[in-house]
C-alpha cells in the first residue's frame, strides 16, 4: 500500500556512523507490568552493539535528551514503548525531525499492527539498527497532533469516562464498566460536519475520522486510508441510539457499512465538526476535549522507523 507521497528511506542512508543514541520513552500507564523487563533485554542488545541506551519515563527527561542528541546529531531513535496514545504524546512534544520506533505494549497498538511492528527482542533490535525511515502524515486536532483517529459521539464518551475512573494499567476488560455507564447515559447529541469547506448534508450521531484503515477488534471503516496521502478519512452514521449503534458496527464488521443509506464519508484536508450539545472527542484513545473540533491534515508530519519490506 506504498503512496508516491511517503517519503522513505533506509537508516543507513539518513544516520551517519555516529548516530548511536537510543532513548526508550516508557509510558507508566501503558500495557501490561512486564513491559520495563522487554525493554531491558533490548536495550542490552543494543549497547552490546555499540548504542549508548537510555531507559526513562519522565517526559521532561525524554524532551531534554531528545533535544541534546539531535542538536549533537547522534540520536537513531525514540523508542515509543506503548500504545497509540503513547507515540501520539511523544509526536507532539518532541521535535518534528525526531525518529521513532514504536514498541507496540499498549492495550490498542493499532499504528503498531498496521506497520506490522513486534514487541519482540529480536524484531526491534533490528528495527533500531537496520529499519528504514519513512514520514507519515498525522491530523491536528485543535492544535494536537493525532495518528490513527479522531472521534466524536458515543466511543469518546467512554474514552473520558475510562480516564475519569481508571487507577492504573488498563487492559480490554477495564473498557467493561465504562461501556456500560456511558451506554445508560449518553443521549447521542447530534454533529454538524464541514469537509473542506462544504457542509455534509446529513446531521451525525457517530463520526470518525482515520488515519489508517483499521480501528479495534479489526473493524475497517476508512478501507481506503493511507497514512501517506496527504489526506483524512472521515466517516459518520446518521442515527443515534445504542441499538442503532450495534445495527452499525455489525455492518461494518462484514464491510456492508458502505452501503448503509444513514452513512457518510469524505476525504479530506480541513474538517470542523460542532454541536449544539456539549459533546466530547478523542484522540487515538486518549480525552481530546469538548466540541467545537478542527482538524487538519498535516502530510509527512512523523517520521517512523519501519522494517524495511514494511509499505505503508
Amino acid at each position: 500500500m506504498e503512496s508516491q507521497s511517503q517519503k522513505e528511506t533506509t537508516a543507513a542512508d539518513t544516520q551517519g556512523s555516529e548516530t548511536r543514541v537510543v532513548i526508550f520513552s516508557l509510558n507508566p500507564n501503558s500495557g501490561s507490568s512486564d513491559r520495563r523487563a522487554l525493554c531491558e533485554q533490548i536495550a542490552n542488545r543494543l549497547r552490546k552493539d555499540g548504542f549508548e541506551v537510555q531507559l526513562l519515563t519522565n517526559l521532561e527527561q525524554v524532551q531534554a535528551r531528545t533535544e541534546q542528541a539531535l542538536s549533537d546529531d547522534r540520536l537513531r531513535a525514540v523508542v515509543s514503548a506503548g500504545g497509540d496514545g503513547t507515540i501520539a504524546m511523544l509526536a507532539n512534544r518532541l521535535p518534528s525531525q525526531t525518529p521513532f520506533a514504536i514498541l507496540p505494549l499498549g492495550t490498542e497498538n493499532l499504528l503498531g499492527k498496521h506497520l506490522g511492528l513486534k514487541a519482540d527482542v529480536e524484531f526491534c533490535t533490528n528495527l533500531i539498527t537496520d529499519g528504514q525511515t519513512i514520514e507519515i502524515d498525522a491530523g491536528r486536532a485543535n492544535g494536537k497532533l493525532f495518528l490513527v483517529v479522531a472521534s466524536c459521539g458515543f466511543d469518546a464518551a467512554v474514552v473520558k469516562r475510562l480516564d475519569e475512573v481508571r487507577t492504573g494499567h488498563i487492559n480490554r476488560l477495564t473498557w467493561i464498566r465504562p461501556i456500560l455507564h456511558t451506554m445508560r447515559r449518553y443521549t447521542f447529541p447530534g454533529l454538524r460536519i464541514v469537509a473542506d469547506g462544504k457542509e455534509l448534508p446529513d446531521e451525525a450521531r457517530w463520526s470518525f475520522v482515520f488515519n489508517i484503515p483499521k480501528y479495534a477488534i479489526g473493524l475497517e471503516f476508512t478501507p481506503q486510508a493511507d497514512i501517506g496521502d496527504g489526506l483524512l478519512d472521515l466517516c459518520t452514521y446518521r442515527d443515534g441510539g445504542i441499538f442503532r449503534g450495534i445495527w452499525y458496527l455489525l455492518n461494518t464488521f462484514i464491510g456492508r457499512h458502505r452501503n448503509l443509506d444513514a452513512t457518510q464519508f469524505r476525504q479530506f484536508r480541513q474538517l470542523t465538526i460542532t454541536s449544539d450539545t456539549p459533546t466530547a472527542y478523542e484522540l487515538d484513545g486518549d480525552p481530546g476535549g469538548m466540541l467545537p473540533l478542527e482538524i487538519e491534515v498535516c502530510p509527512g508530519a512523523v517520521k517512523l522507523l519501519v522494517p524495511k519490506t514494511t509499505t505503508s
